[in-house]
Formats: structure tokens, C-alpha cells, sequence
């Protein structure tokens, strides 16, 4: 029996910071209980993908100061559309189908929100790409 929707929620881990009120908007809910978890989830594939990006690139991010690296990892999500659409794929294709429902009706905002949170995400650990893949 396929339980999709059941074991995409089972394998997405608990976020106890957020919270979820009344108040809030539908995008800022989908955010809390659909992206984060996702996002968490797929972290070290996010991690690898961007090293790999790096590669491809011929390691210039290795040689920018901090401030010109974390420019860099937004400009990459915000300008590379290629990129940008492989990195949606990756989360849109965590979605139970009643999620990508949702999605669909509002996917300019939430593409703007899933975007602003993989950039923190990987500029939060910027240091995981000081090294370039040859030298690990």
C-alpha cells in the first residue's frame, strides 16, 4: 500500500522553535510546518549540492573574504535560475500532495520564503565550504 503522505511526515524532522498561532498568515504556517522540516531534512544534500556548485565554478568562492562569500551563496540562489529551480525540485518533491496544492496557490510568495531560507541556511554554515572537495 502506497502511504506517501504518511511517510513523507514521518521522515521530516520536529522543529521545536516554531510555533504556530491564530494569526498567523497561510504562507507563514506553510513556512513553519512544511519548508522548515523539509529543509532540515535535506540539509547535508543542500550542503553537497552548493559544494559541488562551488566546483563547477572553479572554486572562486574559496578566495573571497567572509562578507563576499555569504553575497556570493545569495547571489547563486537569487540569479542562477537553473540552479534555483534544481534547489526548489529538491524541496517541492517533499510535498504530500494536499502541500503542493497550497503550494501551487501561492508559489511566487513561497518560492520568496523557501529561497530567503535555504540562503540563511547555507550562510549559516559557511564554514563547511572553506576547503575545496579535493583537499577532504
Amino acid at each position: 500500500m502506497n502511504d506517501r503522505p504518511n511517510d513523507l511526515l514521518r521522515i521530516r524532522p520536529e522543529i521545536k522553535k516554531t510555533k504556530t498561532f491564530d494569526t498567523m498568515s497561510a504562507e507563514e504556517r506553510f513556512q513553519n510546518e512544511t519548508l522548515r522540516p523539509i529543509l532540515k531534512l535535506q540539509n547535508p544534500l543542500f550542503v553537497k549540492v552548493f559544494q559541488q556548485y562551488i566546483e563547477k565554478r572553479k572554486g572562486v568562492f574559496y578566495d573571497l573574504s567572509l562578507e563576499k562569500k555569504l553575497a556570493y551563496i545569495e547571489s547563486s540562489l537569487i540569479k542562477d535560475q537553473k540552479f534555483r529551480n534544481a534547489l526548489k525540485g529538491m524541496i517541492i518533491g517533499h510535498f504530500r500532495v494536499a502541500e503542493y496544492e497550497h503550494y501551487t496557490l501561492n508559489s511566487s510568495s513561497l518560492n520568496k520564503r523557501m529561497m530567503n531560507l535555504l540562503i540563511q541556511r547555507l550562510q549559516d554554515q559557511v564554514q563547511l565550504f572553506d576547503l575545496p572537495l579535493s583537499v577532504r
